[in-house]
């Protein structure tokens, strides 16, 4: 197994644009893997959103069982705002982690819950809609890692081509 393994899994979305902002999420993060169950994203995905098409790259893979399949190792980490659970800034990312997210119009059922290595919410005043909260979510575990040192040539490697703004330089004094 890599160093490092990380899945995102969505119970039933229901909206293809969330879906779509959470593929892009997800090739901005460097993840492994999307699952999702249920059918109604199925019966939306003919709108497509994926706007950088990285489903080309990482795959987005309905199942009936989320946690089937998974790499050994692998701890399951869901995300719901809900009572007990560790606040996000709290959390230690493990290395190998499926992290789960409910629905847009519900929550993770209690069973997925009791069987979690962990539960996080993001403390915020309110909910905040799927792909918010998957993009918060990857981003506190790239700022809490190893990776998180940027550089000019990464910036260069990921902005849009349109892009050739620089921070002016101080004069020298």
């Amino acid at each position: 197994m890599p160093a490092s393994f990380v899945s995102i899994g969505l119970i039933d979305p229901k909206s293809p644009s969330n879906v779509g902002a959470v593929m892009r999420a997800a090739g901005c993060y460097q993840v492994n893997e999307v699952r999702y169950t249920g059918g109604r994203y199925d019966r939306a995905a003919r709108f497509h959103t994926d706007t950088k098409n990285v489903s080309l790259s990482i795959p987005l893979t309905g199942v009936t069982d989320l946690l089937g399949d998974l790499p050994d190792g692998t701890s399951v980490v869901c995300v719901e705002l809900v009572e007990g659970a560790t606040a996000l800034p709290l959390f230690v990312h493990p290395d190998h982690a499926l992290y789960v997210f409910g629905p847009e119009d519900g929550s993770l059922d209690q069973a997925l819950v009791d069987h979690a290595d962990a539960v996080v919410y993001v403390p915020t005043v309110g909910c905040m809609n799927l792909a918010a909260t998957v993009n918060v979510v990857l981003y506190d575990r790239l700022a809490k890692s190893a990776r998180a040192q940027g550089s000019d040539a990464l910036i260069r490697s990921s902005r849009d081509t349109n892009n050739s703004v620089r921070v002016k330089q101080p004069a020298p004094q």
